[in-house]
């Protein structure tokens, strides 16, 4: 058997033989494609969310009557749409992650099944050079002339069915060459459409800083007596207690009859006592209760900490310096610093529910503020960034993802 008859041969098993869907090791990426495509899930559907109640707020805004109102509305409004452009950075990434993984085991199966192919390519060149007449004239048995006919008459036919699936996955590689490129643009376009965003937010805080001035001074008095709580409570736990308790005690009077006109016959009256009763409004959970922040749970309610005891709420991870925001209407109780755990917001709602916020690096709201569901709190920090957010009901830790809606 001659070289060239060898060397054929050889390359034509090599393109017979190379499975269609022979695949490269995929390159280690932090995620694997399955926690990608959840993330991307995850943020799309946080993005409709946000979406949904910045278009809701903006519509309240244009209603409201009162100024404060107004202003507190498009506050909220905008966090929403800070939220929306943060889910959709989160998501344009995801996408970009799966865009460049599925490049990546392209390119390595492409570079595989070119091998055989370019170099069964050559040999059928070098045949190509020599004229027909002068190949009958090579050394060599006419059954050697009559194999390399039907080795050829087998191959052309895989040749050209794989190089018709190499065309393919060469557009295919094109493609998603341009879905990447498309992602990148839409990223940069996000990135500057939330930084105005953030701007703007910062322009109708500084307006509504400006007209709390005039109740700065009982802001002053109820901010120190939540400082003096937390200097004399032991733990986080105390402090979220006894404000609760004040709480409690803060609707109760609240909840007190006003004064009663004197009858005309005082002597004939009766006094009859009756318990105070709460409505179902404020028995039933907060309304329109949301997560404080976009991103990743990565500690679920009652799982195990590193102390031993259980998680009592649920502890995101979002993007450095994502915007935190109340999960649902109530009055600040507390907002600032507490040893261990960062600048942190309590919030109390109706009905003796009560919201705690930890792990910010900035607050922006005062105690005894009330605040609208979705109304900013703060920001998280740039590195390590985990915000836990608890729910509790007449101090009874529960689920915060149970009332999310």
């Amino acid at each position: 058997m001659t070289p060239l008859f060898r060397s054929i041969l050889f390359a034509a098993a090599l393109a017979v033989m190379l499975p269609a869907g022979a695949s490269a090791r995929t390159p280690a990426y932090f995620e694997s494609a399955r926690d990608t495509r959840a993330a991307l899930a995850r943020a799309l559907g946080e993005q409709k969310a946000a979406a949904q109640r910045g278009q809701r707020l903006e519509l309240e805004a244009a209603q409201a009557t009162e100024a404060a109102d107004r202003t507190a509305r498009q506050a909220a409004a905008v966090a929403a749409r800070i939220q929306q452009s943060e889910a959709g950075l989160a998501a344009t990434e995801a996408r970009l992650r799966l865009i460049n993984r599925a490049r990546a085991t392209l390119r390595s199966r492409l570079a595989e099944r070119q091998r055989p192919v370019v170099r069964l390519t050559a040999a059928l060149q070098n045949i190509s050079r020599r004229p027909m007449a002068l190949s009958l004239l090579r050394p060599g048995s006419v059954r050697d002339m009559v194999y390399l006919r039907a080795v050829l008459a087998s191959t052309v036919p895989q040749v050209s069915a794989r190089t018709a699936a190499l065309r393919a996955e060469m557009a295919r590689l094109q493609a998603l060459r341009r879905d990447a490129g498309q992602a990148a643009r839409e990223l940069r376009r996000t990135q500057t459409e939330l930084e105005t965003r953030r701007v703007q937010l910062a322009t109708i805080e500084s307006r509504q800083r400006l007209a709390s001035r005039a109740k700065s001074g009982i802001a002053a008095r109820e901010a120190d007596r939540a400082l003096a709580l937390a200097e004399e409570a032991r733990d986080l736990d105390g402090l979220v207690g006894q404000l609760d308790a004040a709480g409690s005690l803060r609707q109760q009077l609240a909840m007190l009859p006003g004064p009663i006109i004197r009858p005309p016959r005082p002597d004939q009256s009766e006094v009859i006592a009756e318990p105070l009763r709460q409505s179902a409004a404020d028995i039933a959970p907060p309304a329109s209760y949301q997560l404080p922040v976009t991103g990743r749970a990565i500690i679920g309610f009652g799982a195990p900490t590193e102390g031993g005891n259980r998680n009592q709420g649920l502890t995101i991870m979002p993007r450095a310096r994502a915007l935190v925001v109340a999960p649902a209407m109530g009055r600040v109780a507390f907002a600032g610093p507490y040893r261990g755990y960062g600048q942190i917001v309590i919030i109390e709602h109706q009905g003796g529910w009560t919201s705690l916020v930890t792990g910010l690096v900035r607050v922006d709201v005062d105690t005894g503020e009330q605040l609208l569901g979705g109304a900013p709190l703060g920001i998280a920090p740039i590195e390590r960034p985990a915000i836990m957010v608890e729910l509790r009901r007449d101090g009874v830790p529960v689920n915060p993802a149970d009332y999310v809606r």
